[in-house]
């Protein structure tokens, strides 16, 4: 009943943004001045996750931002900052749907977010290495986690290559790659 009502939802979401989606997993390719990375998106687990990723690729959002925020050993961050580091305007926040039983293991693709459990807009994270203190404990602030909804099915050396690309701090952003790493187009394939 719970899978239904989940993929209801998603239907409605998509309806209203007017965005393609299947009950299938969709599939969206990042293509970056590195290398492409293709990510396949689970719409079962997170439908409103998805159909809000989805929303954002279908938009051109993502096409010319950055990967801003590099860490080795934990993860690569991206999906709202330009090159010049200006972040970009999103659309309203969405539900946390952390508690969906996907884990943030080494590949996955998860939602950041502020210190606010249902703060998600745009920006996403892949991680290189399991992160199991992000995944959902609680419905409370500290226990809600980071919302899994996608893994990469190829280009996860690309992701490794753009986790060990040198980094500085700029204009008051940690972590930043030296040299942008760009997502230069988003498609759903």
């Amino acid at each position: 009943m719970l899978k239904l009502l989940g993929l209801l939802g998603l239907f409605i979401l998509c309806s209203a943004f007017n965005v393609r989606a299947e009950t299938t997993d969709a599939r969206v390719r990042l293509q970056t001045n590195h290398g492409d990375i293709v990510l396949e998106l689970n719409a079962q687990a997170a439908p409103l996750t998805v159909a809000n990723f989805l929303r954002y690729v279908n938009d051109g959002f993502y096409d010319g931002t950055v990967f801003h925020r590099v860490i080795q050993d934990f993860m690569i961050q991206g999906g709202g900052v330009t090159a010049e580091l200006n972040k970009k305007r999103t659309h309203d926040p969405i539900q946390n749907e952390a508690d969906n039983g996907l884990r943030n293991l080494r590949g996955t693709v998860a939602m950041a977010r502020t210190s606010d459990p249902h703060s998600a807009t745009s920006q996403f994270f892949i991680n290189t290495v399991e992160n199991a203190y992000l995944d959902h404990q609680a419905k409370t602030d500290k226990g809600w986690g980071y919302c899994v909804f996608g893994k990469v099915v190829e280009g996860m050396e690309v992701v490794e290559a753009i986790e060990n690309v040198p980094t500085t701090t700029k204009q008051g952003w940690r972590d930043v790659p030296v040299e942008a790493v760009i997502i230069e187009k988003a498609v759903i394939e």
